[in-house]
């Protein structure tokens, strides 16, 4: 078995971390467009989006200043997504920790002046960890604004991973426009367990903290889009892909270079064999599903989608390990059935367990309208460890496992449009 998947995902990370509006991100959508016209793909081209631009600016600062030791303790920590800056000199401040919203409101204005830290960890319980990352998730993405209404003058969140280590994992963070903004950072897990271990002795804990990150006027992206025209009915859509952008601490390889690359192996391993599909097979690389999912929403709604008919949507959004599953059918179970038809064929290739659900940010609208959502569920036990982090790198993908998910795709696609739902 060829491993092309890796080779795509190697010149897709070579760019640099893809995060939204920037350079990398227009260079990645210039190189996958290139990259669809030499696999030979219908149809090749670029739909333009408007994005909003946030930039980190210079490495953040973070050190306990007080905390009854000697010296000051670094900390390493990263501004979260959509953050303001602290002012030029940086924050310095009391901290308290909670770990959850009920103990912070309890609190009260007693966080009046401080830096909330919030250091609920991801649930080791839950057997999913995507379950886990849920559980855990409203702290980073709603923890500024919980805090800022009781007058706290930062955030600190403890990063969502199951890892001890010292790097920091970053994400997206919300503000409300009735409550005053406040810079929101993550703190690496070590970082957190040493923050706990100190504010556990009873003396008080300072930490300074200095980010200059901004966001800057919205700027022109594109999502982009090649395709295998059907052979009877090429309005008819099976549509595969995964999102081009990323953070910027890696480079992306898992999320969601992965995604983007057994999207176009796919289509490519379909062109190898030299079917021809009735309906058409299309790979979208959305742009902007880290900061929203502005790419899915404008390419729901895009002039070219007039005609067209999405009867499957299949994001690869699940990081590039061994496939161990499917997802499908949303909430009917006639298309579960459907799909739990063609399970034999699939278990040569590990699919051992093909159950209800499917989805994803960038997919969202298409299944609004009333595409049958499909996904490979991977082994996620180790997604976390690198998922929004510096870890994020080409060398934590395996290649036959990436290349397993491109065939399992290719498969599903083909049967699709031979087949419909």
């Amino acid at each position: 078995m060829d491993e092309k998947a890796y080779d795509v995902l190697r010149r897709i990370t070579e760019v640099g971390p893809r995060l939204t509006a920037s350079p990398e991100a227009a260079a990645a959508v210039d190189l996958t467009r290139k990259i669809m016209e030499g696999m030979g793909f219908d149809n090749v081209h670029l739909e333009p989006i408007t994005v909003n631009r946030w930039v980190r600016g210079a490495k953040e600062e973070a050190k306990v200043i007080n905390s009854g030791e000697p010296g000051r303790i670094a900390l390493s920590v990263t501004a979260l997504g959509g953050s303001i800056g602290t002012p030029g000199p940086g924050i310095t401040a009391p901290l308290v920790e909670v770990r959850s919203f009920e103990e912070l409101d309890r609190l009260g204005t007693g966080v009046k002046g401080k830096i909330v830290f919030f250091n609920r960890p991801m649930d080791r319980t839950q057997v999913d960890p995507f379950a886990a990352y849920g559980g855990a998730a409203d702290q980073r993405v709603g923890g500024a604004v919980r805090a800022a209404r009781l007058g706290a003058v930062a955030v600190l969140v403890r990063s969502l991973t199951f890892r001890i280590d010292d790097a920091p994992h970053t994400g997206m963070m919300s503000y409300s426009p009735d409550v005053p903004k406040i810079p929101a950072a993550a703190v690496s897990t070590a970082g957190a367990e040493i923050l706990s271990a100190l504010l556990k002795n009873g003396k008080p804990v300072s930490v300074f903290l200095k980010m200059s990150c901004e966001s800057l006027p919205p700027v022109p992206s594109a999502n982009v889009v090649g395709e295998i025209t059907g052979s009877e009915s090429p309005h008819d859509i099976i549509l595969v892909g995964g999102h081009l952008d990323s953070w910027d601490l890696g480079t992306g390889a898992q999320d969601d270079g992965a995604g983007c690359a057994v999207s176009l192996e796919a289509l490519r391993l379909v062109k190898a064999i030299g079917l021809r599909p009735k309906r058409t097979i299309r790979a979208v690389l959305f742009m902007d599903e880290e900061f929203g999912g502005t790419g899915g929403r404008f390419y729901a709604v895009a002039s070219q989608r007039k005609g067209e008919r999405h009867l499957v949507a299949m994001e690869s959004d699940r990081g590039g390990t061994l496939p161990v599953g499917l997802a499908g059918g949303g909430s009917d179970p006639g298309a579960l059935r459907r799909l739990r038809a063609w399970s034999a064929l699939l278990r040569p290739l590990g699919i051992t367990d093909i159950g209800p659900g499917g989805g994803g940010v960038d997919i969202g609208p298409l299944l609004e309208r009333g595409a049958v959502p499909v996904a490979v569920i991977t082994n996620a036990q180790p997604y976390f460890d690198v998922h929004h982090s510096a870890h994020d790198v080409l060398e934590s993908v395996h290649p036959r496992e990436l290349e397993l998910q491109a065939v399992i795709l290719a498969i599903l696609c083909y049967i699709f449009a031979q087949e419909g739902t």
